[in-house]
């Protein structure tokens, strides 16, 4: 059975006195609820709440993940975080290749392909982002975009270390404006990584791969798109920055 992962990206968001408060009434909404054994839920925090947050919150509810890694293990990177440095905070996976890392930093596929490395030598989990601008979509390029973003940046990895990869499809139009793809347009999406994946590696590592969907994703959409057959679950944005926006996401993934 694959994993479900309702995970939330708080972005630069929050200073640690919110976050804490924040991770903790999402901690305690968390009691009350009876997830299944292959529902995860993930938190993401800046950096700079992460040790703080760990004190608040069961990792038997909810984990902790990293936004970002450095692409190197250690050494002279002025304001760099390493994996090793999420992994020694408690962490369990890390965010890759978000678009906003992509279009704002300039991180391309060979950045990428370091940086899912570095995570998977600190067994920290990559939850590795895709997804096309709303130009590509218009002009019928969206899968040649996420096709050659998953080939370049992972098909590297062996298919054991493929197998540690989720992947979360976000297509950027659709990332903090409101607009939401629409059920039937995650579903093709999310149909065709897979098949995508199973091309290289088999359809029982493709089978068994979590693929989520990210953008604008709400309590008022978000059952509809996860009951979509190759929609694994989500990584939320600011539905994740109130604890019971969040918490009704989750619900609505089991």
């Amino acid at each position: 059975m694959r994993k479900k992962i309702v995970a939330g990206n708080w972005k630069m968001n929050t200073i640690v006195r919110e976050g804490v408060a924040l991770a903790a009434a999402v901690n305690t909404e968390l009691k009350n609820i009876d997830l299944p054994e292959n529902v995860k839920v993930i938190i993401a925090p800046p950096f700079t709440h992460i040790a703080f947050v760990e004190q608040v919150t069961d990792e038997n509810k909810v984990t902790v993940a990293g936004q970002n890694c450095a692409t190197e293990e250690e050494g002279a990177y002025t304001g760099e975080v390493a994996a090793k440095m999420l992994k020694g905070l408690g962490c369990s996976s890390v965010i890759i290749g978000h678009s906003e890392r992509r279009t704002y930093y300039g991180e391309t596929s060979e950045i990428l392909v370091k940086k899912v490395y570095t995570a998977l030598k600190n067994d920290l989990m990559p939850i590795f982002c895709c997804g096309e601008k709303l130009e590509e979509r218009e002009s019928n390029k969206h899968f040649e975009v996420v096709e050659s973003q998953i080939s370049e940046a992972l098909f590297h990895l062996s298919k054991e270390d493929f197998s540690k990869i989720v992947i979360a499809y976000e297509p950027v139009w659709a990332i903090g404006t409101g607009v939401t793809a629409s059920k039937e347009q995650a579903e093709e999406m999310h149909a065709f990584i897979r098949k995508t994946v199973s091309s290289h590696y088999g359809k029982e590592t493709a089978d068994n791969l979590t693929i989520l969907y990210g953008g604008s994703v709400k309590p008022a959409n978000a059952k509809e798109i996860f009951s979509m057959p190759n929609v694994d679950g989500g990584l939320i944005g600011g539905a994740s920055l109130k604890a019971d926006s969040f918490i009704d996401i989750v619900k609505a993934v089991l």
